[in-house]
């Protein structure tokens, strides 16, 4: 036993027992701290590496199809609204409008023509009537005269008949002479001619007056005869109608041979050369414009506490030291997972559940011109102050 006590290790001193204790408080009290600022500094944030640059882009795309006869932009160029970017080789659709502007011409002309036959028509009708109502007054009138004739031509020869029957009597008395009975039988003969001409005439007179009232009917149906020539005015008037919408879309062909910017920005997926056939609809090249901003995919266990306009800031990968200000422009009402191509059934059996991500536009508050320098695609990092109101 005297050895062993002899080998044991002598306490240490009490000042140094003092001293050790003094350092595992203030370790204990450093941790603690450092423990606490992690906490008051993360609590209040959220931020995720899951988080990109986007834009705006256009998408051009042609809406005539044809071969391309000019190329005036390469990658990555600098564009303004309204610059035109291509041409498509517009001879087949400048015949079409100028087919469309002769058949245009033509419709105006006959259009011009049934206008102008419909006011003539309209001024001849009423002198037309006119003359057709007073030449079956003259026809009526000559045939009620006719008619007085053949009536006094009657009485005529009945009175020279009457007078040829007393004559012959008082010629079988030898009262009158042979030359008187002769003279009475002549008189007698005309006034009979002269009754068969009246009749002739008369009949002849109601004839007239049937072609009158013939020509006064055609003559009344003129009105008729005008809406006719109305509704074929109106008809042409279509046609114009229809020849002018024609040119139009003939011209909106042509004009579809130029590929104009409809915005400003940078050209990018170039895929536009030379003499290329293109189809209507096939996109041939992109624009990116605007400010950009970016899309944060925050795990849904994130957003208990995120909304709408709480303060980001935001850490640019490719600018390390570099902190953009931003803030919680919207939260998408779905997953990402929800709007993928292919959305997972979670119908079977093998279900596993995993967090789901949810898509948090975040809006730069400022303009600067690193914003320009900001591409679609690029990593960022953002910080979300949950504790803005």
């Amino acid at each position: 036993m005297s050895e062993v006590d002899n080998t044991a290790t002598p306490p240490l001193p009490l000042y140094k027992q003092k001293q050790f204790k003094k350092l595992v408080f203030w370790l204990t009290a450093i941790i603690f701290i450092t423990l606490l600022i992690a906490w008051l500094y993360t609590h209040n944030r959220e931020s995720t590496d899951d988080a990109f640059i986007d834009a705006n882009i256009v998408q051009i795309s042609p809406h005539v199809s044809g071969y391309v006869s000019q190329v005036n932009v390469n990658d990555n160029q600098w564009v303004k609204q309204g610059e035109v970017l291509a041409l498509i080789d517009p001879r087949d659709y400048q015949i079409q409008v100028d087919l469309a502007q002769a058949a245009l011409d033509a419709a105006v002309a006959r259009h011009g023509a049934s206008v102008h036959d419909v006011s003539l028509t309209q001024e001849t009708t009423h002198a037309v009537v006119s003359q057709a109502v007073s030449n079956l007054y003259a026809a009526q009138a000559q045939a009620q005269q006719a008619q007085s004739l053949v009536a006094a031509a009657l009485a005529q020869a009945r009175l020279a008949q009457t007078d040829l029957q007393r004559y012959q009597t008082l010629f079988g008395k030898d009262e009158v002479s042979k030359q008187k009975l002769d003279q009475v039988a002549a008189s007698e003969v005309s006034a009979r001619a002269n009754l068969e001409a009246q009749k002739k005439a008369s009949l002849a007179a109601q004839a007239q007056v049937a072609v009158a009232q013939a020509k006064l009917k055609e003559a009344q149906s003129a009105p008729k005869q005008i809406a006719v020539k109305v509704d074929q005015a109106k008809g042409g008037a279509a046609s114009v109608e229809e020849a002018l919408a024609n040119l139009k879309a003939a011209q909106l062909n042509l004009s579809y041979t130029r590929l104009v910017s409809p915005v400003t920005g940078h050209i990018v997926r170039k895929n536009l050369s030379l003499g290329q056939l293109l189809a209507p609809g096939s996109a041939v090249l992109g624009i990116v414009y605007g400010s950009p901003w970016v899309v944060a995919n925050f795990k849904e266990t994130q957003l208990t506490s995120m909304h709408r306009g709480q303060r980001v800031e935001v850490k640019v990968d490719a600018f390390p030291h570099l902190v953009l200000h931003a803030h919680v422009d919207s939260i998408q009402n779905g997953t990402g997972s929800r709007f993928s191509l292919l959305p997972p059934e979670n119908a079977t059996g093998n279900y596993v559940k995993i967090v789901q991500r949810v898509p948090v536009k975040i809006v730069f508050d400022e303009s600067s011109d690193i914003l320009n320098r900001l591409l679609p695609g690029m990593s960022v990092t953002p910080v979300v102050y949950l504790n803005d109101q």
